[in-house]
């Protein structure tokens, strides 16, 4: 059974810096491309983040470009995603997910985690 499991959000304020985890279980990780989405309140899910299974191509939404960084740690079935500069905006569920294939993309995804909540306060 897959299962991704996601940590690190909480509440902050505008300008800092949080780091979002997601481990994941059950499927060959490495096989696997990785993405964040987030959803707002009132608002549809929204991409965020890509990852190629050899970590060597990313994508950005473009209101997180220069502020997300998203990585991988194959060792650890984890990826990381380095938020600096957070904005009010950037408050949402996080979500990650895996998507079985090579194309690095912005829908199409497998499996999903429960999500966790980033809060950026003014």
């Amino acid at each position: 059974q897959v299962h991704l499991v996601e940590s690190g959000g909480g509440l902050v304020q505008a300008g800092d810096s949080l780091r979002l985890s997601c481990t994941a279980s059950g499927l060959p990780f490495t096989y696997y491309v990785m993405a964040w989405f987030r959803q707002a309140p009132g608002k549809e899910r929204e991409f965020v983040a890509a990852i190629s299974r050899r970590g060597d191509n990313t994508d950005y939404v473009n209101s997180v470009k220069g502020r997300f960084t998203l990585s991988r740690d194959d060792a650890k079935n984890t990826v990381y995603l380095q938020m600096n500069n957070l904005k009010v905006e950037d408050t949402a569920v996080y979500y990650c997910a895996a998507g079985a294939g090579v194309a690095v993309r912005r829908s199409g995804y497998d499996y999903w985690g429960q999500g966790t909540q980033v809060t950026v306060s003014s």
